[in-house]
């Protein structure tokens, strides 16, 4: 069996920020249960074991929300106990937590720091703009407390990346944003297109990206970044590396662009499984994780031709010149083509805008790796 992707989350979907975009609030609303609470120790223990014991190689185990510290960090410290007693075929364990940062303690740190995780902490930008989009439920901002968080973290050591929502205000100041993630030390950098709601026509809210707008902000940040790599001074960001990973000829690690879906296990609080973080609705439950077999829930992956989907992609994408690093996208951005039976990327157009300006700088930085 390949490697194991496990992605849980403890907290359901509760939450001790109320962040205007949150993709997970909305899919939540969307089924017939919004929360299932906090996850037990007994869950736990039952998604480690039918884990580990079928993985070979490789696993890794990622903690998201809601908010994942919500659990308190007992449960965190269960975990690692559980990996060591069920780690029979002697695996590497990855794991990994994603945070908003309000709650984050000396203990959390420590903690962190011993046990090797890596953390996501999510920041928007600059103070304004991250106080606007992602703040306590009664309104107030949050940036200072998250960046305590970053300057704990950097006290104790631990290995973080910040991840920033790509909303149109991070999008039109990415220049001033890139300066001051520059000027923080923050140097390891995810961007993440943010979500339409589910199944809804797109940019029919304010945070909502049009694909002009995300392909001017890809422009404006690769620039930036290539001004920086010619100098060997760039931060690492994991689309770009992505793209000159493919542009060398290797395989990209995130499945947004490898193009197809990948084989995942995400867990909500009560054990039920999803195939993909952003497909945790009724309609795409694989089985769980209290009950069911890993092969039975692979079974039922294979049923709903999950990852098949995502092979349905349109001719015009599939023979564009920039397909070899495009790939055609998240498919969770793209729109089912009645007529066609296929899916387009509702970003194409930011897509070809983005390559149209970039594409021969990559394919030279990947041809000098390929070398090398």
């Amino acid at each position: 069996m390949p490697a194991i992707s496990v992605l849980m989350k403890p907290s359901s979907s509760m939450c001790n920020m109320s962040c205007d975009y949150c993709f997970y609030c909305d899919e939540a609303q969307k089924r017939t249960q919004e929360s299932f609470g906090y996850m037990s120790e007994q869950t736990l223990k039952n998604i480690i074991r039918k884990t580990m014991l079928r993985a070979e190689g490789m696993i890794s185990y990622t903690y998201q929300g809601g908010e994942p510290t919500l659990r308190g960090v007992g449960f965190f410290k269960k975990a690692i106990e559980f990996q060591n007693q069920y780690n029979r075929n002697h695996v590497q364990v990855q794991n990994a937590l994603q945070t908003n940062g309000y709650a984050i303690t000396e203990e959390w740190c420590q903690f962190f720091k011993d046990n090797h995780f890596l953390i996501g902490l999510s920041v928007d930008g600059t103070e304004e703009i991250h106080n606007s989009m992602r703040h306590t439920h009664s309104g107030s901002g949050t940036f200072a407390r998250v960046n305590q968080t970053a300057m704990l973290m950097d006290e104790y050591g631990v290995d973080y990346n910040i991840l920033t929502v790509v909303t149109p205000k991070i999008a039109e100041n990415i220049r001033e944003i890139y300066g001051t993630y520059q000027r923080r030390g923050w140097y390891y950098q995810q961007y993440i297109a943010c979500l339409d709601p589910f199944g809804e026509e797109h940019g029919k809210t304010p945070y909502s990206l049009s694909p002009e707008v995300y392909g001017q902000f890809l422009t404006d940040l690769f620039w930036l970044w290539y001004k920086d790599l010619r100098r060997g001074k760039q931060p690492f960001i994991r689309q770009f590396e992505n793209y000159v990973g493919l542009a060398a000829g290797y395989m990209a690690e995130s499945c947004e662009q490898r193009g197809v879906c990948g084989i995942q296990n995400v867990v909500e609080a009560d054990g039920s499984v999803y195939p993909c973080d952003f497909y945790m609705m009724d309609e795409y439950r694989l089985g769980n994780f209290n009950t069911d077999r890993l092969d039975d829930i692979n079974q039922r992956r294979s049923e709903i031709q999950f990852i098949e989907q995502s092979w349905k992609l349109d001719e015009e994408c599939r023979f564009c010149k920039y397909f070899r690093l495009c790939r055609g996208g998240c498919q969770r951005n793209r729109d089912f083509q009645p007529d066609t039976g296929l899916y387009k990327n509702y970003f194409c157009e930011g897509y070809r805008m983005f390559f149209r300006q970039c594409y021969e700088q990559i394919m030279e930085i990947g041809k000098s790796l390929s070398k090398s």
